[in-house]
């Protein structure tokens, strides 16, 4: 409810389940992020901004049924009204696996996982808001700060398992799992040529350029801000005559990793169109990269709260789910 004064207006916030847990400044700056922060530490200190009609700290806690009550000039109640485009996106979804705190879906190669200049509405997690929103799991029109969010990424041209969280709390804790490596990503793909090594751990040095979109992988350290180590661990599965099936997984993170690592040592992955060979992609037919996301791995090593559920499960998508698996042993083991 929000009553008018001659110069300050008066808001009042009632704190769901999904607010919960923020704190009380950070709350706010998401609520509100035309309040300068300094600001917001002052009209805390001067109690124009309280917590159940009480002076507050900025770093207090919330909790559910709390009440936020904001005595603020006008202007900084001027509110971008909630964006229901996602209504627009299919809600179809391959589910791999669904509880009432995530979601992991299967997403196809071609398919953008967030919305961008050129994909405004269908995007994967547009599609999870929206399947979310007709099982009358998401409103955002009751929400004040959150909603659904992908914990984890992968490219558009990449297929395989995406982990999206249901709510705050599910949030922060996969968030903190994914950054302290304890959910493992495993890939599966095609990469030209056959391996000498069988296995390997991969290291490197990987540069991104932002204006070309594109990394590169150098063997020694370079200063610059952009420059991160990496490191990639492949098995060959299956080595045919001018490709192998390999499995990877990511002993670090880092942007088109798999595919510019295996660039660098001259085997670059079918289908793509950045980092590979496009006269052996035209002559094939591939206009995705062979690349996915095919089996997660939870090994949480402390409390995990509302998710301690999940640990030391194992998701592992079936063969005919990926499609380039089947291309594989037909047309390039002869």
């Amino acid at each position: 409810m929000i009553f008018t004064g001659s110069e300050l207006k008066m808001k009042q916030i009632n704190i769901n389940k999904n607010d919960s847990s923020n704190r009380l400044d950070k709350f706010i700056s998401k609520s509100y992020p035309k309040i300068p922060q300094a600001l917001i530490y002052k009209y805390i200190r001067k109690k124009r901004i309280k917590v159940n009609e009480k002076k507050s700290n900025p770093s207090y806690k919330l909790k559910e049924n709390d009440v936020v009550s904001l005595y603020i000039n006008d202007e900084f109640f001027e509110e971008e009204s909630y964006s229901d485009d996602f209504k627009n996106a299919p809600s179809n979804l391959d589910i791999v696996y669904e509880d009432e705190n995530i979601i992991i879906v299967n997403k196809k190669a071609g398919l953008i996982v967030h919305p961008d200049k050129n994909f405004q509405t269908d995007c994967l997690i547009n599609r999870i808001k929206n399947y979310l929103y007709e099982k009358n799991e998401y409103n955002p029109s009751e929400e004040n700060t959150f909603a659904p969010s992908l914990v984890n990424r992968i490219d558009r041209n990449t297929c395989g398992m995406v982990i999206a969280a249901k709510n705050s709390e599910s949030l922060r804790i996969l968030n903190e799992k994914m950054k302290n490596r304890e959910i493992h990503k495993s890939y599966i793909c095609i990469a030209c040529g056959k391996f000498q090594k069988k296995s390997d751990i991969l290291k490197g040095i990987l540069e991104k350029n932002c204006d070309l979109n594109k990394v590169y992988v150098k063997n020694k350290n370079v200063r610059n801000n952009l420059s991160k180590t990496i490191l990639t661990k492949y098995k060959s599965l299956e080595t045919g005559k001018d490709f192998s099936l390999l499995e990877v997984e990511l002993l670090t993170g880092r942007t088109h990793q798999i595919r510019a690592h295996l660039s660098s040592i001259g085997h670059p992955l079918l289908g793509d169109g950045k980092y590979g060979k496009n006269s052996v992609n035209r002559r094939l037919g591939y206009k995705y990269q062979a690349l996915c996301s095919y089996k997660l791995e939870f090994d949480f090593q402390n409390d995990t709260g509302i998710l301690s559920y999940l640990n030391k499960k194992q998701f592992i998508l079936p063969e005919e789910k990926i499609w380039f698996i089947k291309d594989f042993y037909e047309n390039m083991m002869n």
